[in-house]
């Protein structure tokens, strides 16, 4: 009798998490979150740290084809600061390891540095330690980051509670529309070497993709106008999946409007270019790194006039289940495809 064999495609990212997380036990006082939001908390005395960790492939995660190295190495640091802020923390060290093939000069590892250190000095966060060694499939970069913050203001997913407004910085879809166009330009790029690539119409989108930035101004304009959210995620699988995230977590459904969501003009403009449906890209396209939170009515007059806070919906009980209503009226069930990794 042959061996069961579950592939990881059945169980998707998020299945595969809960399925290694069912095993695990915490034995320290001191874990205060494990596994299941955007970072680990730890108690800290008087206040709390709180640690993300990501890996960035070559192949999986960038394309060196197209994304400069000073830019591979910002967005490395940009999305686990993004989670930091998803928390409501502050960031303040990472360390960073790399693997590199031969093919990589010093030169090279220059380059890459170069972003990580802009980043750092951007963000206010020190460079502490890590690791180096050697890959047979290129470029493998893996930063965690540390930040803190006093244990009241930390906002975990599981905080929403019926009524709270949805929120979301920014604008969403630009991202994927971005990876659409460099992927666009690079498959015309090797069908004809002499071709230069067509990328100055498209500098918002594709910088979206390439040098994404973690909305710390944000984190700091809440703690200024005295806001902590009830529940918070960082935009990084597309808006649709990390709504179901916090419905879960929190046990709650929600409903957003189409009128509501927040597109770019190049965004919404690349995306019909590309026979792209606009609110698709904005729900599903990952990579964004906005912050979606909830907060409770009381709070809505603070930020009502922010330039860059967008409500976009509300939560509801569970059972009403999630939907977005579209221009028309017509409410919709939500369907979370998000990036599929497996």
């Amino acid at each position: 009798m042959s061996e069961k064999r579950t592939e990881i495609s059945d169980l998707g990212e998020f299945g595969l998490i809960d399925h290694l997380n069912e095993k695990v036990k915490l034995q320290n006082d001191s874990t205060l979150k494990g596994i299941g939001d955007d970072a680990a908390v730890i108690d800290a005395g008087d206040h709390a740290k709180v640690v993300t960790t990501d890996l960035l492939l070559e192949g999986v995660h960038f394309d060196l084809a197209y994304a400069p190295l000073p830019h591979v190495g910002f967005k490395a640091v940009a999305v686990n600061v993004s989670d930091i802020a998803a928390m409501n923390a502050i960031p303040k060290q990472i360390t960073v390891s790399i693997a590199l093939s031969n093919r990589f000069s010093v030169e090279a590892v220059d380059a890459l540095y170069s972003g990580i250190r802009a980043a750092c000095e951007h963000y206010g966060v020190d460079l502490v330690g890590g690791d180096t060694t050697a890959s047979r499939s290129g470029l493998v970069i893996s930063i965690t980051a540390i930040g803190e913050a006093q244990k009241g203001q930390i906002t975990y997913r599981n905080g929403a509670k019926e009524n709270d407004i949805l929120c979301v910085t920014g604008d969403l879809g630009g991202a994927l529309v971005g990876l659409q166009i460099l992927e666009r330009e690079k498959q015309v790029f090797l069908a004809n070497p002499d071709m230069r690539p067509d990328l100055e119409k498209y500098t918002i989108v594709t910088g979206r993709q390439l040098k994404p930035d973690a909305r710390m101004d944000i984190i700091h304009e809440l703690r200024e106008l005295g806001v902590v959210p009830t529940s918070m995620m960082d935009i990084s699988d597309g808006l649709a999946s990390e709504i179901f995230h916090i419905c879960k977590s929190s046990n709650v459904g929600a409903t957003i409007y189409e009128d509501k969501l927040p597109i770019d003009k190049q965004t919404f403009d690349t995306a019909v270019e590309l026979n792209l449906d606009p609110i698709t890209c904005v729900l599903n396209g990952g990579e964004d790194y906005e912050l979606l939170f909830t907060i409770d009515q009381k709070d809505f007059e603070k930020l009502e006039k922010h330039p860059d806070i967008h409500f976009i919906g509300h939560i509801s009980k569970a059972e009403e289940g999630k939907f977005l209503v579209t221009k028309s009226g017509t409410a919709v069930t939500i369907k979370a495809q998000g990036w599929k990794h497996f």
